[in-house]
Order: C-alpha cells, then structure tokens, then sequence
C-alpha cells in the first residue's frame, strides 16, 4: 500500500508540475500554436496535466473507500466527507475565480459532489456514465453553440455571474465544465477499484493507453489531409477547447500511461529521497495550486514587469525558455517546502484546513 500511494502521488507532483508550466504560460507567454519549437513543446503540457489531475482526483475519492466490505454508517460516513469536501472547493473556487480565470476548484467540488451520489456503485456502470456524459457533451454541442458569452480575444466569460451564464459555463463550455470534463474524474474512479498491487493491472492500464494515445496520433496525421473539409478538421485536432472525443481520448490514453510509469518509478526507487520529496509535494497539490495562481503570478509579474490579469497575456508573450525556467525553479521551490512542512505537519496547509472542515 506505501508503494501503490507514492507512485500516485508522483503522478500527483507531475501534474502539478505540468499545471504550472501551462497556467503560467497561459498568463505571461503564448498559448496559440507557434512555430518555435520550445513553445510547441510547453503546449503539450495543455490538456495532459489537467486531465491526469482530475483522474487522479478521482482514484483518490475511490481508494479512501476501497475496502472489500463496508457497512451502512460507513458509506454515509464517507459521502458526507466527500459532500463536504466538494462544498470546500466549490466555495474556495469561486472565490479565487475573479483573480484567476482559469479556475479549476469550482468544478472539482462540483465533480466531487456527484461522485458521492455514484461511489459505491460496481464500476462496471462507471464505463456507461462515463460513455453518457460524452454523448450528453455533444448532443449539447449542438444544442447551443460552443463559443456563446466567450470572448476569445481576452478569454474572458461574459455574463459568468449570472444565473444563466454560471450554469451553462459549470456545466457545458466552461474552462473544465462538468460535461464533458467530470468524465475523467469517473475514469479515475474507476481505476481506484482496481488492484494496483498487481504488476497485470498495472501493464495492461499502460498498454490501453499506449493503443488509445498512439490511436488518436495517428488519426490526426492523417487529419492534416488538406482535403478534409474545415469542420472534420477542427474536430479531430481541437485541444483543450472545445474538447471534442479525439482530445478526450488522446488525453485520457496519456493518464494511463503515465500513472503506471509513476507507480513503477514509485516502486524501484522507494528508498530513494527525491521520490519522497515528491511524493510530499503530490501530496500537497491543493495547496501548491493556489500558491502558484497567486504568489507565483505575482513574482513573475514583477520578473517580467507585466500587469498580471488573470486572462490570456495581452502584452508580448514572455519567451517560453523562460516560462519553462520559471516554471522549473517554481516547481522546485515547491517540492523543498513540501519536504520542510513534512516535517512538522501531517498534511499541507489547505489540505490541513480542509480536512477539519469536512472531517
């Protein structure tokens, strides 16, 4: 069991890392495709981080009750933790929303909230509520235009703070909206029943993602046929928004092959010290996200002599050399305070508070 948690929360500390590199990117350098290939190379990090970070978020909520049996009061027990919880992040991101656009707290209290309702269900029916939520996510693609209040110059939401506006962004075209976005956070929980003690599961997690991964890659070489008509071709090269099946897959296929690389990181280099450092540091994710959408923009803010916004950089782009540099040495801060307050605290600092919220 030490083994199976240190190599998730590697894939943790990757996360983060990667979040890092794309939401400060996002604020001070350039998110549309370019032809150098350093910013290429930061694009990459779009999407894949993100996703990793809800499925793990998902297996996280599944492993806590994993337990070959469980009575009643434990099952209420247990939802009214995750309720709890999810009403935590839900209300701490809403209040972070007007200074960092890109919010993703809201919508994991969100995911939260609903997994309680399906946790202790056989994960057999997680695969056809995964499957509705896609299908749902584009029968509304249909229904109301994906780009409706987006202002895609500035990235900004429009009437976000009305009835309306709030409902149709958390729930249909928002940055992570629960359709189609929480369809990872199922997929996470649906690995979380799995018995990841075996070498089995963990080689055939990476070989389906390797053939979901390689799949889509292929598909969209092919896609760059010129004579595909414009609406074929957005669709099956769309990254991050609007996220189309292609994206969904291709980025799903990455989680599993990057969980298991993790796990078997975790498991030969248990002994040693920087796979415990970041261990500590995945282990802190909560807290290292809003230390980097708040303390790290400001620092780069000052370092560039740029005014922070909190939307997409309207100023020249930051060059992505040093996006990456920052965005290394921001990480590695991070992974040393994690190892110091290791030491005298059980939990990071928000994950401490939360954890007396919701007990």
């Amino acid at each position: 069991m030490k083994d199976r948690i240190i190599g998730f929360d590697l894939a943790r500390a990757y996360a983060i890392f990667g979040m890092f590199i794309v939401n400060f990117n996002f604020s001070f350098g350039n998110v549309n495709p370019t032809e150098n290939v350093m910013g290429r190379f930061l694009n990459l990090f779009t999407g894949n981080s993100t996703s990793i970070f809800i499925i793990l978020a998902g297996m996280g909520v599944s492993l806590m009750t994993n337990k070959s049996e469980i009575s009643i009061q434990e099952k209420a027990k247990y939802k009214s933790i995750i309720l709890k919880r999810s009403w935590f992040l839900f209300i701490f991101g809403l209040l972070l929303f007007n200074w960092w656009s890109g919010d993703i707290l809201h919508f994991y209290g969100g995911y939260m909230h609903i997994a309680a309702f399906i946790l202790f269900m056989p994960k057999r029916y997680y695969l056809w509520i995964i499957s509705i939520i896609i299908v749902v996510y584009h029968f509304l693609l249909w229904l109301i235009p994906v780009d409706t209040s987006w202002d895609f110059i500035t990235y900004k939401y429009t009437d976000f703070w009305t009835p309306i506006g709030f409902l149709r962004n958390t729930l249909y075209n928002g940055w992570n909206s629960i359709f189609p976005w929480f369809s990872f956070f199922v997929i996470g929980m649906w690995l979380g029943k799995l018995d990841w003690n075996t070498k089995l599961i963990r080689r055939t997690v990476f070989i389906v993602g390797l053939f979901l991964f390689a799949t889509i890659q292929l598909i969209r070489f092919w896609a760059k046929n010129p004579y595909l008509d414009d609406y074929t071709h957005r669709y099956i090269l769309s990254e991050y928004f609007p996220p189309y099946l292609p994206f969904l897959i291709v980025t799903a296929g990455f989680a599993l092959m990057i969980i298991p690389i993790c796990m078997f990181l975790g498991d030969q280099f248990k002994d040693a010290k920087i796979i415990h450092y970041l261990a500590k540091t995945g282990q802190m994710t909560l807290s290292h996200y809003v230390i980097h959408i708040t303390v790290g923009m400001l620092i780069l803010e000052k370092l560039t002599g740029k005014t922070y916004t909190g939307f997409l950089e309207d100023e020249i782009p930051t060059a992505p050399q040093y996006i990456l540099l920052y965005a290394l040495l921001f990480f590695i801060v991070s992974v040393t305070f994690s190892w110091l307050w290791s030491k005298k605290f059980k939990n990071g600092p928000l994950e401490t508070i939360m954890r007396k919220i919701s007990g």
